[in-house]
């Protein structure tokens, strides 16, 4: 996929075709479950999308400087759509954040608004007065300390909009704004699964370039439309880009809810996905999960699935079990198998840097674990014990992917495990304000060529396909061997029935005698007390069996005992944290649950909501 200059023309450039070939087509629909269990479904057509894009980006740019950053600190909703667009009309940058109050991570929102000193920001009038008293609290500290010393403008997008007819004449935006390539766009800030959040700076090129790679994996011709499909955060990366970006591209639609409506009852997903054809749409496993725990038989009647095209599962390690199962129970709902699209991105790479073929049901290759843990993929068809099941990426498209001995810098040869690497278009060059982290990450040189992005994820090259085996700061070492958390995670899920799956933590402490594993893993808040050693003893039994591993320590904890990113990924490195916190004050496991072993659990300020 050779890419032209053309190919990496600003998208929101594309927002004034749209409008003026399609002005009364549907750009983006929003179903609400706030006040209606059913969902009540508002809409902008393209027209409406430009009128609003461009009416707000003339305020924005009359309050901004180039280079200045603007924060949308908004709900999920239609307006926050808007508001990122017109910030993309602008010469500042956006930065897709989210409202005050989504429990669990108010510091790690004033740590992000600091980091990068917006100079605006973008809310609506429900959410104003949080807003601003999140920006500048009480003087006395009873509320946090204050965030907003540079913020001298705060938005409300909804606010006096005026009533204008769709195909209305546009409103001009200020004279001189027109984006380049390498101008930046947006800061992506990390999800914050492995450490504190970053800001990756992508700019207008590569978000075209990303979007572009990703509708040619997934959908192909570039003069067909389709409906995209989420609930995923608009501040997370795959939320931005299949919600926001990817209908600017050829003009299709996007249809979203917001997060909390998801978690709330999954099977809403499943009906928006019903309603429409040629559908496309993300999540990470956790989701399939979730509905499959969720969505009884009795809330699948009157599902058809038929026109869904592909059902992305990425950001998280990725199950086959799931994957086997949702396609076998919603199957029967018209659901394709061959749907099924595992993926492999990540934030610096904009999102999308691999995704499995569209015309085939997920391929799946079971290799010995125990040679896997010693860096060789060797196959085993027949499977048995002491095997793991790797699920294929499949090939990238429009960028390069290497498999790399991060020690020496060498390409790998097929079969043998090592750190992932990406270079392409589609690929940033810098961390917000972190010059030295950036050229650590994004300068590597591989093959005398410069440009290649250090994922820190490990993977091996199967038949030219990308299959993922973990994180390279998780990898837990213990008795002189190399231990996937995610194996551990699934063996223990699979112990014993009260244990939540998809609700398993394990990590990495240092002891006596070099790393120890820990497991923390949620139960029902139903589960009897005298019921906790039994399950401890059977998950210590288990990973014992199969992994040849003595666990240090087993913390059960009750729902929403272990940590969760903002877009709903495991947090392995604060749940390892806020054990080592616990054990260190002796105080008791999160969701006061017993445990059983030497240490404590991650405390009750964890939260499991996207």
């Amino acid at each position: 996929m050779s890419v032209t200059p053309d190919d990496l023309c600003p998208l929101p450039r594309l927002l004034d075709r749209w409008a003026s070939e399609r002005p009364h087509g549907i750009a983006y629909g929003f179903t609400d479950f706030t006040d209606d269990t059913q969902g009540s479904n508002t809409a902008l057509t393209w027209a409406e999308t430009a009128r609003r894009v461009d009416l707000l980006a003339a305020r924005v740019a009359a309050a901004t400087a180039p280079g200045d950053r603007v924060a949308v600190l908004a709900p999920q909703g239609l307006e926050y759509v808007v508001a990122v667009l017109a910030v993309l009309r602008t010469e500042a940058i956006a930065v897709p954040l989210f409202a005050p109050g989504l429990p669990g991570h108010g510091d790690r929102l004033a740590a992000t608004v600091r980091d990068c000193a917006p100079a605006a920001v973008l809310t609506t009038a429900d959410a104003e007065p949080s807003v601003r008293a999140f920006l500048d609290p009480p003087s006395d500290g009873t509320d946090g300390a204050p965030v907003g010393t540079s913020v001298h403008t705060v938005i409300a997008v909804d606010a006096q909009l005026p009533e204008t007819p769709a195909d209305g004449p546009s409103v001009p935006r200020p004279p001189g704004v027109t984006r380049s390539p390498g101008d930046p766009a947006y800061l992506q800030y990390t999800s914050g699964s492995t450490g504190s959040p970053s800001g990756v700076v992508i700019t207008h090129g590569a978000l075209t370039a990303n979007v572009r790679q990703l509708w040619a994996a997934a959908v192909g011709p570039e003069d067909r439309t389709v409906t995209t499909v989420g609930w995923l955060p608009l501040f997370h990366d795959m939320g931005l880009v299949l919600t926001v970006a990817v209908p600017l591209l050829t003009g299709s639609r996007a249809e979203f809810m917001d997060p909390a409506a998801f978690v709330m009852n999954p099977a809403r997903w499943l009906r928006l996905l019903s309603r429409h054809t040629d559908v496309y749409s993300a999540a990470p496993d956790f989701a399939y999960e979730h509905c499959l725990r969720r969505v009884r038989e009795r809330a699948r009647q009157g599902l058809d699935l038929s026109g869904v095209r592909a059902l992305l599962n990425g950001a998280e390690p990725i199950r086959p079990q799931t994957l086997e199962r949702f396609a076998r129970a919603f199957g029967p709902h018209g659901l394709d198998p061959n749907a099924m699209t595992p993926a492999y991105g990540l934030a610096e790479a904009t999102v999308y840097v691999s995704m499995d073929a569209a015309d085939r049901a997920p391929a799946l290759r079971t290799v010995d674990r125990a040679a896997l843990a010693s860096g060789i993929a060797i196959e085993r068809p027949g499977g048995g014990e002491h095997t793991s099941t790797l699920v294929s990426c499949g090939r990238p498209v429009g960028q390069e992917v290497a498999v790399v001995d991060p020690e020496r810098a060498t390409r790998l040869s097929e079969g043998t495990v090592g750190e992932i690497w990406v270079r392409g278009p589609n690929v940033a060059t810098e961390y917000w304000g972190s010059p030295a982290h950036g050229a650590e990450r994004f300068g590597a040189r591989l093959d005398g060529g410069l440009g290649w992005l250090r994922t820190g994820d490990l993977g091996v090259l199967l038949g030219g396909e990308i299959h993922v085996t973990g994180r390279l700061k998780d990898l837990i070492i213990a008795d002189g061997r190399n231990h996937y958390p995610q194996d551990l995670e699934a063996t223990a899920a699979d112990a014993h029935p009260a244990v939540r799956r998809g609700r398993v933590a394990a990590f990495a402490v240092s002891g006596t005698h070099g790393e120890q594993a820990v497991v923390v893993a949620e139960t029902d808040d139903a589960l009897p007390a005298a019921e906790h050693g039994e399950v401890s003893r059977a998950v210590r039994r288990s990973v014992s069996a199969e992994h040849a591993l003595g666990l240090h320590d087993v913390v059960l904890v009750g729902r929403g005992g272990v940590r969760r990113t903002s877009s709903g990924k495991l947090a392995r490195s604060a749940c390892r944290e806020a054990y080592l916190a616990d054990r260190a004050s002796g105080s008791a496991p999160g969701g006061g649950a017993p445990r059983e072993g030497a240490g404590a659990g991650p405390g009750a300020a964890a939260t499991t909501r996207p």
